[in-house]
Parts: C-alpha cells; sequence; structure tokens
C-alpha cells in the first residue's frame, strides 16, 4: 500500500493503482473520455489530466500510477482551464448538433463540456466529412468522431478483427476503415462493440424506424398485417433508456406497449428459440450418431455475428456449423407459412417485425439464401434494442401504469431454456437439457447443466449422456472464439459440442442494446434471465406447448423434409468480402 494526498485528503491505496482510480476510490472522481479499463488506457483526449505536487507538467490520470507521498490536485483553476482547452478543441472538431444526434443525453463529451461549463468554442470550427454507405447496418459519422481510438482498441483487443485504424497524419488524423478499405469491403463481424463503447454519437446502428412507424410505413397504412417479434435478451434492458425498473419493464408489459404502437400481433421469440433448441439438438444427436459423415465440433449457428467471424476467417470450418436458423428467422419463416396458413391470408400480406439486441441481424435478414418461406423476406426489418425504446420515447406514454398484456399465440409462447437463450452459455445449457430428454425420454434436473455458466471468455464441461461423455465448450467475444478456434486447429483441445457468441457475455451485452458509457452490463442482465428461467413454469423447449403443436399441425418432426426447408440453411450459399 501507499499514501498519497488527493485534495488535501491522505487515502492509502494498493502499489500500482492509476491516479484515475485512486481519485474513484477518494469519491473525487475525475473526468475521463477515451478511457476503457484494460482497453484503452492512451491518454488521448488529455480530459483526464491532474496537477502532481513538484512536477512542471500536468499529467493524465487514467496511464500514471501513484507514488508513495505524491499530492495530487484534481480541481485546481490550472487543471480545470487545460480540460476546458482540451474539450474546447474537441468540440471544434465535433459535430456538436446534439438534438438530432442519437446519443444526445447519453453523450460523455456533452456531460464533460457542460461539468467543465464549455458554453462557447473560441477555435475555427472544422469538421471532416467522409462517404460512408447508408446501406450498411453499421453507420460512421466522421463529424462527429472524437478520435479517442476506443473503436480501434476494442475491436483489436476484445475482437481481434482489426477493423477499424489511424487514417492520414497530423491534424488531419481520423479514425476510418483499416488497410483503406471500404467498411462494405471488410471484414466487419457487425458485433457492434464499437458502437456501445464510442462515448459519442460517432457511430451508431442503421436507423430502420421510418420503415415501420413512417405514415406511408406498412404498420400505419394497415395495407399488410403487422407482426412483431421480441428476442430474449430484449427483455432485460428495454427499460434501462427509459429509467424503469425490471419490476415494471417486464416483457408483458413491452407486449403493451407494441400493442399500443399498431402492431397487430406481437410474439416472444422465445418460440423461436425453442423451435431452435427443437432443430439444433435433434441435428446433434444425428451428428452424434453418424460421427464418420461429419466435421467435429459443431458450432452453434443461432448468433450471426459469429457466424460472420467464422466465414471470412476460417472459410474451412463452415461446414462445422449447425445448418439451424436463428431463432429470428426460425420464427419469421413460422410467421409467414404456418401463422398466415392459421389467418388464412397471403403470406405477402404479412409485415414481419423483429426486435433484437444486435445490429448483425440486420444483415442476416438481408441474405437471399435464409429465406426459406419463398414469400420475399421472412422477417422485414429488424429494430435494435435501442431503435425501439427510441420510438417508444416519442409517445410519451406513463409506461409505469400500462396494463401487461400476453404475447400473441400461437406463436408467442416460451419456456426458461429459451429465456437464456440470450447469455452466453444459454444455447448450449438449453440444448443439453433437450438431447437429454431426446436420449432418456425423461427430464434431466433443469440445472443439471450449471456448469457451462459464467462470464469467463471461454469456458468448457463434459457431460454423461447414456454411456457417452459428451464435450463441450462456450466462448463470447471474437477475441476468445478466435483462441478456441485456434487451439481446436492444433489439436490442443477436442470438444463434440461448441457454443459461441460475438458479443462479450452474449445477447445481453449486444451491439444494439443500451449503452452505459464504462460499464459493462451483461452479467447483470445475464443473472435477470436466469431469474426467469427459474420461475418458468416450462423450463425445457420440448414442453412448449406452442412448439408441439406447430410440430404436430404443420411440421411433422424434427429435422423432416418440411423443417429443413423452413428452418435450415446452407451457410456456404452466400459470402462475406473476401471469401473465395
Amino acid at each position: 500500500m501507499v499514501s498519497v494526498t488527493i485534495n488535501h485528503k491522505t487515502i492509502f491505496v494498493k502499489e500500482g493503482t492509476t491516479i484515475l482510480e485512486a481519485c474513484q476510490i477518494a469519491k473525487m472522481p475525475v473526468p475521463s473520455l477515451c478511457y476503457l479499463k484494460g482497453i484503452n488506457d492512451i491518454g488521448a483526449c488529455r480530459v483526464c489530466v491532474v496537477e502532481i505536487k513538484g512536477m512542471e507538467r500536468l499529467v493524465p490520470a487514467c496511464n500514471n500510477v501513484v507514488k508513495e507521498g505524491m499530492e495530487i490536485r484534481t480541481n485546481s483553476a490550472r487543471v480545470r482551464e487545460a480540460r476546458k482547452i482540451n474539450v474546447e478543441l474537441i468540440l471544434s472538431q465535433h459535430d456538436c448538433f446534439c438534438p438530432t444526434c442519437v446519443r444526445n443525453g447519453n453523450c460523455t463529451l456533452q456531460s464533460i463540456a457542460r461539468l467543465l461549463g464549455v458554453e462557447h468554442v473560441t477555435y475555427k470550427k472544422v469538421l471532416p466529412h467522409h462517404h460512408w454507405p447508408k446501406e450498411f447496418p453499421l453507420i460512421r459519422n466522421a463529424g462527429k468522431c472524437i478520435k479517442c481510438m476506443r473503436c480501434i482498441q476494442i475491436c483489436d483487443k476484445v475482437q481481434n478483427l482489426n477493423v477499424w485504424d489511424v487514417a492520414k497524419t497530423g491534424s488531419r488524423t481520423t479514425v476510418d476503415v483499416s488497410r483503406n478499405r471500404k467498411i462494405n469491403e471488410a471484414d466487419c463481424s457487425l458485433c457492434g462493440q464499437c458502437i456501445t463503447h464510442c462515448p459519442v454519437g460517432a457511430l451508431k446502428e442503421r436507423d430502420d424506424k421510418e420503415k415501420v412507424f413512417t405514415v406511408n410505413a406498412p404498420l400505419n397504412t394497415k395495407k399488410k398485417i403487422s407482426v412483431v417479434q421480441v428476442a430474449p435478451a430484449v427483455r432485460t434492458s428495454w427499460g434501462e433508456m427509459l429509467g424503469l425498473s425490471r419490476e415494471v419493464a417486464t416483457p408483458k408489459r413491452l407486449a403493451a406497449v407494441l400493442k399500443m404502437m399498431d402492431f397487430d400481433y406481437v410474439f416472444d421469440t422465445n418460440y423461436g428459440a425453442d423451435l431452435t433448441i427443437m432443430e439444433e439438438a435433434s441435428e446433434f444427436l444425428e451428428r452424434i450418431n453418424h460421427k464418420e459423415d461429419y466435421e467435429f465440433p459443431m458450432f452453434t449457428s443461432c448468433c450471426p455475428g459469429w457466424v460472420r467471424f467464422l466465414k471470412s476467417q476460417y472459410p474451412d470450418m463452415v461446414q462445422n456449423l449447425s445448418t439451424a436458423k436463428s431463432p429470428q428467422q426460425m420464427q419469421g419463416a413460422m410467421i409467414k407459412t404456418y401463422f398466415a396458413q392459421k389467418l388464412g391470408v397471403n403470406p405477402e400480406d404479412i409485415f414481419s417485425v423483429s426486435i433484437m439486441p444486435c445490429i448483425a441481424k440486420k444483415a442476416e435478414c438481408d441474405i437471399p439464401t435464409i429465406n426459406g418461406a419463398e414469400q420475399g423476406k421472412d422477417v422485414d426489418v429488424v429494430l435494435t434494442t435501442r431503435e425501439i425504446v427510441r420510438q417508444i420515447r416519442s409517445m410519451n406514454l406513463d409506461i409505469a401504469n400500462i396494463p401487461e398484456q400476453e404475447f400473441d399465440s400461437p406463436l408467442g409462447e416460451g419456456t426458461g431454456a429459451a429465456v437464456i437463450f440470450g447469455v452466453t452459455g444459454g444455447v448450449m445449457e438449453a440444448a443439453l437439457r433437450t438431447c437429454y430428454y431426446l436420449v432418456t425420454g425423461r427430464n434431466p434436473d433443469a440445472d443439471a447443466f450449471y456448469a457451462v455458466r459464467g462470464m469467463n471468455g471461454w469456458r468448457e464441461a463434459s457431460f454423461h449422456l447414456n454411456g457417452s461423455v459428451i464435450r463441450v465448450a462456450i466462448a463470447s467475444g471474437l477475441g476468445n472464439t478466435r483462441k478456441l478456434i485456434e487451439a481446436l486447429r492444433n489439436k490442443t483441445v477436442q470438444y463434440d459440442f461448441v457454443e459461441i457468441m460475438a458479443c462479450p457475455g452474449g445477447c445481453v451485452g449486444g451491439g444494439g442494446q443500451p449503452i452505459h458509457d464504462g460499464q459493462e452490463c451483461a452479467e447483470i442482465r445475464g443473472d435477470n434471465l436466469y431469474q426467469l428461467d427459474r420461475n418458468a413454469a416450462l423450463r425445457f423447449s420440448h414442453e412448449n406447448p406452442d412448439v408441439i403443436q406447430t410440430y404436430e399441425d404443420f411440421l411433422g418432426k424434427p429435422l423432416s423434409e418440411k423443417a429443413h426447408h423452413l428452418l435450415h440453411t446452407d451457410h456456404t450459399a452466400w459470402k462475406m468480402p473476401g471469401e473465395v
């Protein structure tokens, strides 16, 4: 421990503690803009500068450690003036038209400028401009980039894809797609982690709300039957941007709000998740029983960011992917076929929307070969959690006093197994629960596969199933995924079944989720999903009555010819940029 004095208050902290951390411990926090603990501590913005007795220059608090006897001042006139100048310089190259920015009210630069009392910028305004394809699911606004380098570091250190890099030199220095590529030429997984870690509005998802909510959109012209599905991870987070507690922001209250937005039918993607488990678990057992015909391990395929990663980085292993579609696409296919048949309408008369915690889903629904219903797109529009919450906010509703409503049937029932799809390890656990039943004819303890849970980036476990040992692994975050894949290729590990989620923590930490700068919320949201699973009346996908009815009425059985046509896909039938 070392003794340091901060603003005349002496505290003891561990040796090696940064000044920034010491100030937080002393409850005298220092503002920071570019800093991300363990990821981006390069001191680029100079907003966190402090004054140290005996030193002539000011030093950034984020990447300097305390020393015995150090005396620190965090709010001297000199420090505040330096911070203010640095922020004004940043603002001189920043598009400050805040009312139209998606991060208005949730922008770190905006908060710090207000904190420092910046009322005008004395420096000449010079805004960089850059052409960006508007159709791409990830949008970058060069005029809002503050060159903090967070996007570069999160993509390099956590996701290991190196999509972003520093471009140009001197005062023209900026961030752009690496290796002089255009974004639609890059091997971007569309995980969206660069968006959720950007402190301003320089990165965002493509806004598709107008396709749904404008006067001429199908939702409002009533020329079509409008259907919306809600992903498991959305229920953990939709209330965060609205300041609602989890007790108020329930799935059923969200269903009620969506009804007020004039959707004709509101379905729970938990149905699609349970359907996915029926197909994927059956497929895994088919592969295990005919090992000589398949490559192992079998990879889960419900995360489109992970599928994009595998196709671009390890295309020779695409055959390891389960052919099962994601829950979004399975539900979309059932909406345009089974549900349309139930209603007695032409599938072309249905407008299908999904609400997802992910921006890769926007690209997934556009893959031509994934649409098995053969009636245009199975899912017409994908909105992120952030997009739907912005639309809800615009309605100015007293949400806390809106009575809850049930999801519609027959595609609205879900189980606890489906709920945990949204957290890393959840797909594996749900699949193993049903695999056990399909092999033995009886349910295991619902928590028998607890070992796959946790936030560690790469986990493994073994389970006994009818006399055989099933070796499984789970990874979340593409950096951890690359390590796992390389270990498989080097034959230092061997697994039968592997679940991958592109985003750290799984869908709960997805690139379309609400942004809380400097906070990682995946674990808290994941715990909420596990709680919902524990409290669920049904905890096994094969017990979902709507899924059982779907097979009896329409599909026949898992892996039937009809199920294969509508619920499975060929991952080799489309190409990533650069894929041969």
